[in-house]
């Protein structure tokens, strides 16, 4: 017999949030960023896509997988802490954000924390 798993129980994954999902103290990571091109200058053919029609870009970086730490909300933005203390603001509808589980957020933030003071 084959048993599914519900994945909001299953603490091992990383829960998608959307922005009315964010709150403060949530240890987050971007899992992706959406980046915005005028569509003429995608293929310049109007018979493709109308002038006026943006094109979306989904684009996994290598900067996404560090654990974030929600300091402040102001919907669409958010204020984030680094496990090397520097703050930024992320704007909720161009990146998508994942709510980490907290046995591995805290093991990450411990150790990426412990490098940074011992590299700097």
């Amino acid at each position: 017999m084959m048993t599914l798993i519900d994945s909001a129980q299953d603490g091992r994954l990383a829960k998608i949030l959307g922005a009315e999902d964010i709150h403060i103290g949530d240890v987050v990571a971007i899992l992706d960023v959406v980046y915005e091109y005028p569509s003429f200058l995608w293929c310049d053919d109007p018979h493709v896509l109308p002038p006026q029609e943006p094109v979306y870009v989904r684009w996994r970086s290598q900067h996404t997988k560090k654990p974030l730490k929600v300091k402040a909300i102001c919907l669409p933005y958010i204020l984030v802490k680094t496990p090397k203390g520097r703050h930024k603001t992320l704007d909720v509808r161009q990146c998508r954000l994942v709510r980490l589980n907290e046995f591995y957020a805290k093991q990450a933030w411990k150790r990426l924390r412990k490098a940074h003071k011992k590299s700097g």
